[in-house]
């Protein structure tokens, strides 16, 4: 059999010398697709000064031609620090400074300040990813760099980097999924009802009464502080609800004494070519908005290939107010988006890195992935020990979250509503 041409290599140090139409194909073939790794979204980052040398992303994107064919890409950062990850590695860049090292520059491949999981590593099929894993070491060698890695990618990523011998780190997150609770959370029960929610108290019917109540509570003072809100998604998004959202999102960060990432140019270019993919919840009292929460959604498709379908989820992103009420962050953040979802028969929704209150209002854990390579061989035997016995305290944490589930252990029972 004779053996398939050598992938060439190329790097493009801008979004305008890579065609977006091949890279969103490419993208679309992937197990976990977003919109946050499409092309419009990369370049919104670096076109509106957000992600670029000036702020630490020094951006390259690898690509991997089999003749005409692009058979494999990802997004490549050089990083001079490690904000905007959400995979922690301070420690680790502390210890090479200790040790007279450079930690920094390093090389990512990551979606800049968005820690949603999904495919990162886009190929056509398993081997022309491990290439792709292989062409980042080596360029990471080339350019003499400490370290390259791969954050929040799918279980294809995964097993690409496992296979040419990157280190694997878990992380937490929590996600809402829009099923009836069946035998993970009832075991009582005979059979799983394997349903989506009817409505938000659908939803609530499944959870125990201290849950329940809670929540009722929560939402019930919002309401009784005058609040309501309203939604709106794409181009019924108006320019003045784009200026409001801008202005409490950098309200948010200044109050912690940073300034935001993003500008307000990303968002104009967001508006502009990717306005689908966004739903924003705006507070109003007395006829005034006073806060906002923005999410980013991803309607189901086909896959290319497969008899299943792309889920259609909901990622929870930004989000800000001018005046305090009590309970609105949980109304703007979790419950509007939960009951938004689903009305339009959305699968989940990811509530982003963090964040154990999320159990409480049904966000259950899921184990997210990094992979990792580091030049040094003395740092990553070091680094390979400490990631095993973190993996071994994730576990235990994991189980941990499991007991505190918030759903009842009994389910609804054939003739009528839970008991």
């Amino acid at each position: 059999m004779p053996q398939r041409p050598r992938l060439r290599t190329q790097l493009i140090d801008t979004p305008s010398g890579v065609h977006a139409q091949e890279w969103d194909a490419l993208l679309a073939r992937q197990a976990m697709p977003t919109p946050f790794m499409r092309h419009a979204y990369l370049s919104a980052m670096h076109e509106s000064d957000s992600a670029v040398p000036r702020t630490g992303w020094a951006l390259r994107f690898m690509l991997l031609w089999d003749g005409d064919e692009l058979a494999a890409a990802c997004p490549l950062y050089a990083k001079s620090h490690s904000y905007g990850e959400y995979v922690f590695d301070w420690a680790w860049a502390n210890a090479y400074a200790e040790h007279g090292l450079q930690y920094y520059p390093k090389a990512l491949v990551a979606v800049p300040f968005t820690p949603v999981p999904g495919s990162r590593l886009l190929a056509r099929d398993a081997s022309s990813r491990e290439a792709l894993v292989r062409a980042l070491i080596a360029w990471c060698t080339e350019q003499e760099l400490s370290s390259l890695h791969v954050l929040f990618g799918d279980e294809a990523d995964r097993a690409a980097c496992d296979a040419v011998g990157l280190l694997e780190r878990h992380q937490v997150q929590f996600h809402w999924k829009n099923t009836v609770p069946g035998l993970a959370q009832a075991p009582d029960i005979v059979s799983s009802t394997d349903r989506p929610f009817r409505d938000f108290d659908d939803f609530l019917a499944q959870l125990t009464q201290e849950k329940r109540k809670k929540i009722r509570q929560e939402r019930r003072k919002v309401r009784d502080a005058g609040v309501s809100f309203r939604w709106a998604q794409g181009a019924d998004i108006s320019a003045e609800d784009w200026a409001f959202f801008y202005r409490c999102y950098e309200r948010t960060y200044l109050e912690h004494g940073n300034p935001p990432y993003l500008t307000p140019e990303f968002f104009a270019a967001m508006a502009g070519t990717m306005a689908e993919n966004w739903v924003l919840f705006v507070a109003e009292r007395d006829g005034q908005p006073m806060a906002v929460s923005l999410i980013g959604v991803n309607r189901g498709t086909a896959r290319e290939g497969a008899e299943s379908r792309h889920p259609s989820v909901a990622y929870g992103r930004y989000w800000g107010a001018l005046e305090r009420v009590d309970s609105l962050h949980f109304e703007a953040c979790y419950y509007q988006p939960i009951e938004w979802c689903i009305a339009h028969g959305f699968d989940s929704f990811e509530g982003g890195a963090q964040g154990e209150h999320k159990m409480a209002r049904a966000l259950m854990p899921v184990q997210t992935h990094s992979a990792h390579w580091l030049a040094h061989p003395a740092f990553s035997d070091a680094v390979e020990r400490f990631l095993e016995r973190e993996g071994a305290g994730v576990e235990n944490y994991l189980e941990h979250l499991q007991e505190r589930s918030p759903f009842r252990r009994t389910g609804p029972t054939p003739d009528g509503p839970a008991v």
